[in-house]
């Protein structure tokens, strides 16, 4: 084909020459693929991506300890991390930059889907095909004798809006058909969907600036107060107020752990923590409640939830005179499955000199061929107690906060154990020894002092950590939730389709009746729902003469 005279050929180095956008195009254009549903799915899994660090490291809004112990496992590695706010990741700036992008791009995704939707709904069903034999389920009936083409395309326009269709009759050419649409749920449950994500998103922020979480060691008998200084760590949200507080007490009565010992291959594995606990709201009369592993206790706008337990082995120090210098159930930290424990005691007032300790403690104490203790079962069989004696600076005079976990032993003397050649001191409950220099006496008091002799069940006292945590959001959230499922199940399961019967007359004086559907997306049942609407169209034009014997006659 030859190409018109006035055609002009520019020159191969012109190159092809791009409009100029401007600052207003720029930002028009950045705004079109922000607002694109492919980059809200890919900020989406971005997010699911930026989480992965919050797994992977101790997070100091629900592991502070965790994160401390991090820091010395690793010394070289966390402060690097801590840079990059891996610590913090759900607060961090890079994770709240993809989170507020990810809350843009949806509501410039939803809100022109949303106008769309609302003229679609308020529009008429598109008009008839020519032809019908080109879509799916077409299929083809005859009227019975003496059907007037109007009457049965009225007819079919009832059937179809009874069974859920909106219908509207054209005429053509001289054919009449009518043409229904049915499915504008599946897109109302999509939109629904999007802005229940929404919806999370703005609640979550909102309860994570309104919202806290602390944390809270208790040894059985003691009680917590639920007041700021009473917290062991405390991580409150941006906006929080501290006077939001709702008083109450907690009290840890028991704890109970369940063992495995019936399957020898899981033996000694725990099956079931229980946390009884006592909650006495300000005002009101105390209520007895339990706390486990899924089932927090809920109180005075708080959920009490259940972290961690170990074993607290009271111990009592006197100076050589007798006087009771300290006395306390000390939590230990369990070191593997079966509960080896590290802790530390610091006696700072009341001997010669500053004592420190650090002590394991065994709950069925056994001994490894090369002389070494280790625990052989979680629960009080055979307890054992070691202690290593420091003497010197605990360094609290210097106004330093430091961890009741660990001891600094820099400035310390050893005085049992390691390189000293003084055994450690071995205490079982109920039992004391002298302390090394004579600085006094330690004893490992026994919690149940009238059980039986080879008793030890009660004999320590276990200690549980709670995490306390307050999100004002949460039945919002959950509402949103159950909002966003049902939404995504409507748009799975509803069909978007729509249906023709069209009225063709013939040249004998019969009359044709052409049915066809089109589904819009994967519809696997579509021909089969054309071919029942013909057969239940037809049967009503049969049923309609039969009570109608006049318009037979006719």
């Amino acid at each position: 084909m030859s190409r018109p005279s006035d055609h002009y050929d520019a020159p191969a180095s012109a190159g092809i020459v791009q409009p100029h956008l401007g600052f207003v195009g720029w930002l028009r254009w950045f705004w079109r693929q922000l607002t694109n549903m492919r980059t809200a799915l890919f900020l989406l899994l971005l997010l699911a991506i930026a989480a992965v660090p919050g797994s992977l490291v101790p997070q100091r809004s629900s592991d502070p300890n965790g994160v401390t112990q991090y820091f010395t496992d690793n010394p070289d590695l966390a402060p690097l991390l801590d840079k990059v706010q891996a610590f913090d990741v759900y607060s961090s700036a890079w994770f709240s930059a993809i989170y507020l992008l990810l809350f843009v791009s949806l509501i410039g995704c939803v809100i022109p889907r949303t106008k769309h939707h609302y003229l679609a709904l308020r529009a008429k069903p598109p008009r008839t095909p020519a032809r019908l034999s080109r879509l799916a389920g077409f299929t083809t009936r005859t009227a019975p004798a003496g059907t007037d083409a109007q009457a049965a395309v009225e007819s079919a326009r009832r059937l179809l809006k009874t069974s859920g269709y909106r219908a509207s009759v054209f005429k053509n050419r001289g054919e009449t058909s009518v043409s229904a649409e049915r499915g504008y749920l599946r897109e109302t449950g999509n939109l629904v969907f999007h802005f229940a994500l929404v919806g999370i998103l703005i609640t979550v922020g909102f309860g994570g600036g309104f919202g806290f979480s602390g944390q809270r060691v208790l040894v059985e008998g003691q009680t917590f107060v639920n007041t700021l200084l009473a917290y062991d760590s405390f991580n409150p949200g941006r906006f929080f107020n501290d006077a939001s507080l709702t008083p109450y007490k907690l009290t840890l009565d028991d704890f109970d752990v369940t063992y495995e010992d019936k399957n020898l291959k899981a033996y000694g594995q725990p099956i079931d923590f229980t946390a009884d606990v006592t909650i006495t709201p300000r005002g009101e009369v105390a209520e007895a409640s339990q706390v486990k592993v899924n089932g927090p206790a809920r109180t005075g706008g708080t959920d009490v939830y259940l972290l961690g337990n170990g074993y607290a082995p009271t111990i009592t120090v006197k100076d050589p005179n007798g006087v009771v210098v300290f006395t306390d159930s000390v939590p230990f930290l369990p070191q593997d499955a079966n509960l080896t424990s590290l802790g530390v005691v610091k006696v700072p007032d009341g001997l010669a000199e500053q004592l420190g300790m650090i002590g394991f403690f065994y709950p069925t104490q056994a001994t490894m061929e090369s002389g070494a203790y280790f625990s052989s079962y979680p629960d009080l069989e055979y307890p054992l107690l070691t202690l290593n004696v420091y003497s010197g600076d605990l360094g609290l005079d210097a106004g330093v906060p430091t961890s009741v976990y660990s001891l600094d032993t820099d400035q310390m003397d050893q005085l049992t154990g390691g390189k000293t050649r003084v055994e450690s001191i071995e205490l079982k409950p109920g039992q004391s020894s002298e302390l090394p220099n004579g600085l006094g006496t330690v004893t490992f008091d026994d919690a149940a002092p009238g059980a039986k002799t080879g008793d030890f069940s009660g004999s320590v006292l276990r200690f549980a950590s709670f995490d306390i945590h307050h999100d004002p959001t949460q039945l919002w959230v959950l509402s949103f939730a159950v909002l966003a499922l049902l939404g995504l199940l409507t748009s799975l399961f509803v069909p978007r389709r729509r249906v023709w019967v069209k009225a063709v007359p013939e040249a004998d004086g019969s009359l044709r009746l052409e049915y066809a559907g089109l589904a819009r997306g994967e519809d696997p049942a579509l021909e089969s729902a054309v071919g029942d609407i013909a057969d239940r169209h037809t049967d009503l034009l049969l049923s309609s003469q039969s009570a109608t014997p006049a318009f037979e006659q006719k």
